[in-house]
């Protein structure tokens, strides 16, 4: 039986580093997990003058993710912090208070940038966010990859850098992990 994997990646970009990483973690993973990318990108913004009556796009995503067994946030940084759009999924797929679509599945948080800290500050804002929507999270390795001109990924997701492959397997390897720990299978 696979293990549904729900990635949401912060970055619309065609040419997006973090879909590059998202597909080169999703290249090492064993067939056991199963990737499927939600897509965020024609999200209305979050109001909450609608929670009682969600359209139908926000239905779409919160149905989306609680069918997932597990998930992945794959996120740049813009101003020192999560990009806006990722930021509204989360607050749609949590909302309204009491149907949050996250709660107790496992997750990890990963991300790419051009900058030498490769989207640290970024994420630690996504995991303060994620534990407070009760989302245990893989706290190691900590993933924070830098994107250069020649790689490490290519924009097919395959890694051109051999101990970048190496780390990201071994992350790959303590998520598969986490997850069977988390969901006791």
């Amino acid at each position: 039986m696979s293990i549904q994997v729900a990635v949401l990646v912060g970055s619309l970009r065609k040419d997006s580093f973090n879909r590059r990483l998202a597909r080169a973690v999703e290249g090492l993973a064993p067939d056991e997990l199963a990737f499927e990318e939600v897509p965020i990108g024609d999200l209305p913004l979050y109001n909450q003058d609608l929670d009682g009556d969600y359209p139908a796009p926000w239905k779409a995503l919160k149905q989306q993710i609680q069918a997932a067994d597990a998930l992945l946030f794959v996120t740049p940084e813009y101003n020192r912090s999560v990009p806006g759009v990722l930021k509204n999924a989360i607050d749609i797929a949590s909302r309204p208070y009491g149907s949050n679509a996250f709660a107790g599945k496992p997750g990890a948080v990963i991300g790419a940038s051009i900058g030498a800290t490769g989207s640290a500050l970024a994420q630690q804002h996504l995991r303060n966010m994620l534990a407070y929507l009760d989302v245990p999270l893989l706290a190691q390795p900590e993933v924070f990859v830098q994107f250069k001109d020649d790689g490490p990924v290519d924009a097919d997701g395959r890694i051109t850098v051999d101990s970048t492959r190496q780390f990201l397997q071994g992350f790959v390897d303590r998520y598969l992990h986490w997850v069977h720990a988390i969901l006791k299978r």
